[in-house]
């Protein structure tokens, strides 16, 4: 019997006193992504390095620091990869312009499409015309 409350103490995060603490603790566990499960962030994972990674949340928020020094602190240590809003930075910048470049670009290869298409259609007519 002691051992399952060994394992249940263990496996339950530490809940801290304050409340406006404990909402920033979660919120950052939402945006920290799970390196083992690499889809997950850390507050849905199971995995052992995700709980280790909730109990540093929990640890530098009790601590003091900033949503900002956190997440630089978990950078730091993982990568960009592990923010799933990673910063905009010269590193990062073709991850955020690079959706928006792509659909500029299937635009414009979509308009181009329509307009040769167009001209064919009116090219294909013009002899038929004639011959009436």
């Amino acid at each position: 019997m002691t051992f399952i409350a060994l394992v249940a103490a263990v496996a339950a995060p530490v809940v801290l006193g304050d409340p406006i603490q404990e909402a920033r603790a979660h919120a950052l566990e939402q945006e920290i992504r799970c390196v083992q499960c690499q889809n997950e962030p850390i507050a849905q994972s199971t995995a052992d390095i995700a709980v280790d990674m909730r109990a540093l949340v929990r640890e530098r928020v009790a601590a003091g620091d900033s949503d900002n020094e956190i997440r630089a602190f978990f950078r730091e240590r993982y990568g960009d990869f592990v923010l799933f809003r990673p910063p905009f930075d010269a590193r990062t910048w073709v991850l955020w312009l690079g959706p928006f470049f792509l659909a500029l670009l299937g635009v414009f290869a979509m308009r181009t499409a329509w307009l040769q298409a167009g001209s064919s259609e009116a090219d294909a007519l013009e002899p038929e015309e004639g011959d009436r």
